[in-house]
């Protein structure tokens, strides 16, 4: 078992920044693939970035490209998600998910381990 725990969202005026983290425990996460998902009211969750752990391969949706980092830190079994530029249209729920294995897959059913999320609401 893993278990994920987010931090780090809050409310930010449009343009801003925010770190988020999720700390694993449970087992070592080297054998997994740490993404981040977001969830809008009334939207299906979806794909936002993903950090293979063992060797720190990074792969992002094409709507943050460029405005978000995914990032770890193997010490504390923590990954992080920088997130800059921030939009009213980036309103949502961000979540940490675990998926066992080497392939980094961007569907949220092929995630095997979810923390509570973390709310990041932007005003204009």
């Amino acid at each position: 078992q893993v278990q994920l725990v987010e931090s780090g969202g809050g409310l930010v005026q449009a343009g801003g920044s925010l770190r988020l983290s999720c700390a694993g425990s449970g087992r070592t996460l080297d054998s997994y693939v740490l993404g981040w998902f977001r969830q809008a009211p009334g939207k299906e969750r979806e794909f936002a970035a993903a950090i293979r752990w063992s060797g720190g391969t990074t792969y992002y949706a094409d709507s943050v490209k460029g405005r978000f980092t995914i990032s770890r830190d193997n010490a504390k079994n923590t990954v992080y998600l920088q997130v800059n530029s921030l939009e009213p249209e980036d309103t949502a729920v961000y979540y940490c998910a675990a998926q066992r294995g080497w392939r980094v897959r961007t569907q949220a059913y092929e995630y095997d381990y979810w923390g509570q999320g973390t709310q990041v609401t932007v005003s204009s």
